[in-house]
This record gives C-alpha cells, sequence and structure tokens, in this order.
C-alpha cells in the first residue's frame, strides 16, 4: 500500500468538508419547513390548554353552585373565605355570571361559613 502524497490526502479529506455543510444545512432548513409547517397549520392543535367556555351552572358535573357573587372579584373572596374553613371551592364562569361551587358532601357547612359574619 502506497502512502498519499500530502496533495492527494488533502483532496479525499477536503472532498468530505466540501458535502457536509450542504447536507447538514439541508437537513436544518428541512427541520425548519417541517416546524413552521405544524406551527401554522390549520388544525388547531396546542400545547396550551384553550380557554375555558361558560355553560350553564348545571353544566358543571358534581359540582353545586352555593353563591351569586355580583362581580368576580367578590367571587374570588368568596371563594378564599370557603377555602380559609377548608372547604373546596371554584369560582366558575357561568352565562349567567359568576358562580361559587362547591361539593355536595360540603355544600351545608359552606353555606354555614358564607353566612356567618
Amino acid at each position: 500500500m502506497a502512502h498519499l502524497a500530502g496533495s492527494e490526502h488533502d483532496k479525499r479529506v477536503g472532498s468530505f468538508s466540501y458535502l457536509f455543510g450542504p447536507v447538514v444545512a439541508f437537513i436544518a432548513m428541512g427541520v425548519m419547513v417541517l416546524l413552521l409547517r405544524w406551527a401554522f397549520s390549520s388544525k388547531k392543535t396546542s400545547v396550551v390548554a384553550a380557554a375555558a367556555k361558560p355553560g350553564t351552572a348545571d353544566q358543571y358535573g358534581m359540582l353545586v353552585p352555593i353563591a351569586t357573587p355580583t362581580n368576580y372579584v367578590e367571587g374570588e373572596i368568596l371563594r378564599r373565605r370557603l377555602e380559609d374553613a377548608g372547604i373546596r371551592a371554584n369560582l366558575a364562569s357561568t352565562l349567567d355570571g359568576p358562580r361559587v361551587m362547591v361539593w355536595p358532601a360540603d355544600e351545608s357547612r359552606a353555606r354555614s361559613v358564607l353566612t356567618s359574619p
């Protein structure tokens, strides 16, 4: 096996590096095209949760509405009073306005907490 001269050896190494740059650029462009097609596709699949749509008070499963605040600030105050008393509560946005909702097992206790001063 003959030893390659310096100039022949450089040509072989140079031919690999000559193809390497364009191949990497082509692959990077392909990845970018696929990413942009996914990001701007007409299918509205997203990793971010969609905004909640309000429904009627009876569309919240087992939760029972116990208070009808006039605005969301008042509703949040009522919800926090219930949570301070150890009652799990939610402030739901319904078609009729905000509602403070609790589980049926906590309903009577929640009503007594809200009626007490």
